[in-house]
């Protein structure tokens, strides 16, 4: 149901996040160092309260002069993204504390980041919007370059910064141009704007600058550049997280960002977007095929699959949107089960990165080898496992959409990308086996069983999760 809530009511969550991380930094500041697992486990403890209020408070509404809704695509969406950073701070505390980086502000941070998602998700407003983003930003570039010992880890983060500062720029600049040409800031106001009247030239020339400064945060190509360092230089568990939260955070932006106040204008972004993915599923697919090192592989890999969900995106309807709320879901539980699996790939006490540091894994851990291939294998979209049916939504839309030449380069672009997971599983099965890995800790177990098991039973619950992506959907339309 829709409501007239109190000015602060909607935004519930976020505040239990931003009073918390107050506290907890407080905590910190007092504490030291020896206070890090306690802020860690209040993090986690925040998140899922914050996640508790979303789930129990079934009311819809808008709040700060409708620049904040809370709606049934903004609840989901921020679900997931709450789902990816409390796991993500779970994985984390093993590698932190053996690698002796384990730091009270890098929980802290992530509930800072979260806090700038959500933001993202709910805001109506470009204002709102670049707050949000701004926020989640400057906690990721921190967190980038949390292990200020590493090289590798502080160029991270330096790439990461200049190249994010880029992109708000343009997004900044593509904000003042639409503003300029249709009077307004809020998406309702701008969609009224455009409403009956063809887009000038001035207002595509800020769509695009707009577009630009979003695909920075998804990783789509051409603005992919920042994402395959980022990875492979920032610590293991914040690549897990960069995988994860962001990248749902900025897709839920982008398709309300786009969807909603450019609807007048539909064909005139459908093209932009079209492009973007279809660069972002051919790179992703080429790109990865010559790796060697996992996280770099994993990095390509995000480009694709953005672009895959991007093709929900490009259908422009309804249908496209389900298709891009279903692909984010399975994307999410994709990607911490086989970080959970590089977390763990551990010998005496170093982590190791090399994809050859899994040969014959299914000799010395033939679990953990069944679990990463039945991921990887979803990864590459293989029916019956939950990345098919991520793939199906999205393609499907585009057909309804009309785009046909769009659904047969992504099914195309699929099947090349199928080669370099494939080849991870040859390596695990058939080569010779490298010295056995450390024990996996039980919180990465957990994080792998759970997400396998979504993955292998995905087709028993889609009807059910269809539904709740499909409602989420409508509220856009």
């Amino acid at each position: 149901m829709t409501a007239d809530l109190p000015a602060f009511l909607p935004a519930l969550p976020e505040i239990v996040l931003a009073v918390g991380a107050l506290a907890l930094l407080l905590i910190g500041a007092y504490a030291g160092e020896r206070a890090t697992p306690l802020i860690t486990g209040l993090s986690v403890a925040l998140i899922v309260i914050a996640g508790g209020f979303l789930l129990l408070y079934p009311v819809s509404g808008t709040s700060f002069n409708g620049a904040f809704a809370l709606d049934p695509f903004a609840r989901l969406m921020k679900v997931l993204t709450l789902i990816g950073s409390g796991v993500a701070i779970v994985m984390s505390v093993g590698y932190l504390r053996s690698a002796r980086i384990e730091r009270f502000e890098y929980p802290v941070l992530i509930v800072i980041a979260t806090l700038g998602m959500m933001l993202m998700i709910s805001a109506t407003d470009l204002i709102a919007v670049y707050l949000g983003l701004e926020l989640q930003s400057l906690a990721l570039y921190v967190v980038a370059a949390i292990n200020r010992d590493s090289t590798k880890s502080t160029e991270a983060g330096l790439k990461y910064f200049v190249l994010g500062a880029l992109s708000s720029g343009m997004l900044l600049y593509g904000a003042s141009l639409v503003y300029g040409f249709t009077g307004q800031t809020t998406f309702v106001g701008i969609a009224a704007a455009l409403s009956g009247h063809p887009a000038s030239l001035g207002l595509v020339f800020g769509l695009v600058f707009l577009i630009a400064g979003l695909a920075f945060k998804v990783a789509a190509v051409p603005f992919h550049m920042w994402t395959p360092d980022v990875y492979e230089g920032a610590p293991t568990p914040v690549t897990a997280f960069f995988a994860a939260s962001p990248k749902l955070a900025a897709m839920a932006l982008f398709v309300r960002a786009i969807v909603v106040p450019f609807a007048p204008i539909t064909t005139d972004w459908q093209q932009i977007i079209t492009f973007i993915a279809i660069a972002s599923m051919a790179l992703g697919a080429f790109a990865a095929i010559g790796q060697q090192n996992i996280k770099r592989l994993m990095a390509y890999s995000s480009i694709g699959h953005m672009g895959y969900a991007l093709v929900g995106l490009a259908a422009g309807n309804a249908a496209g949107v389900q298709g891009v709320i279903i692909y984010l879901l399975i994307y999410l539980a994709m990607n911490l089960g086989t970080f959970a699996v590089i977390l763990a790939m551990r010998r005496d006490g170093v982590a190791v990165e090399n994809i050859s540091d899994l040969s014959g894994l299914f000799r010395t851990n033939p679990v953990m080898a069944f679990m990463l291939a039945m991921l990887l294998f979803s990864l590459a979209g293989i029916p019956p496992l939950a990345g098919f049916f991520a793939k199906f939504y999205v393609f499907l839309a585009a057909i309804q959409a009309g785009l046909y030449g769009l659904a047969v380069i992504g099914v195309l672009a699929s099947v090349v990308g199928a080669y370099y997971y494939l080849r991870i599983v040859k390596i695990m099965y058939f080569d010779e086996p490298a010295p056995r890995f450390e024990p996996m800790p039980v919180e990465l177990r957990v994080v792998l069983g759970v997400s396998g098991a979504f993955i292998l039973l995905f087709i028993f619950i889609a009807g059910q999760i269809g539904s709740a992506a499909e409602l989420a959907a409508k509220t856009l339309f």
